[in-house]
């Protein structure tokens, strides 16, 4: 055993216990009010190991929360319902999820969150749009369309809060934004 050994078990240990601590309190108490204090106590060691190991309150976040986009199975989808079915679930997760909020705006800032990010959207996204059915040879394509109006749609609605976007009820974010993800997934380019 060398003497990085117990040094290097502490760090792990610690790393966890911040972990632990974080999903606790960020379940608790959301994002906003979650407190980088209030997680180093919960995990009995001093705020600056927290930001030690993490940076920020963001990068935290980031490493401790787990996100599951709930994406509904495209596979019975007709293929002419696509974008609205899409539509309608991504309003009704950013609706009801304070997390992605906080995690899209984690992303602008902090490398880990955005890596994060990256791989939601690269694991979950694209296996839905495969499953709706789309040439295998673009899906990773459409899919990036279909995530870059989503996380277009949610920074204006839900991080900058752009009165005209925030004005509109869910029903009418879906019917705007249902025609574009209905082209990203079944149209060609230029038509």
């Amino acid at each position: 055993m060398t003497a990085a050994t117990p040094r290097a078990r502490r760090s792990d240990a610690t790393r966890a216990a911040i972990l632990r601590a974080a999903r606790e309190r960020f379940a608790a108490d959301g994002y906003d009010r979650a407190t980088i204090r209030a997680i180093a106590a919960d995990a009995r060691i001093d705020p600056s190991m927290v930001m030690r190991y993490y940076g920020s309150k963001e990068g935290l976040f980031a490493a401790a929360a787990e996100f599951d986009l709930r994406l509904p199975d495209l596979t019975d989808v007709p293929p002419g319902q696509l974008g609205e079915v899409l539509a309608r679930h991504f309003v009704r997760r950013w609706e009801g999820d304070e997390t992605m909020a906080a995690l899209l705006r984690a992303a602008s800032t902090n490398p880990g969150a955005a890596e994060k990010m990256r791989g939601i959207f690269a694991d979950q996204l694209v296996a839905a749009v495969a499953a709706a059915g789309t040439d295998p040879a673009d899906t990773a394509q459409r899919a990036g369309l279909v995530a870059a109006q989503v996380l277009g749609l949610a920074f204006t609605r839900y991080i900058v809060r752009l009165p005209p976007m925030v004005e509109m009820s869910p029903d009418e974010v879906v019917a705007w934004v249902s025609p574009t993800l209905q082209r990203y997934l079944t149209g060609r380019p230029g038509r």
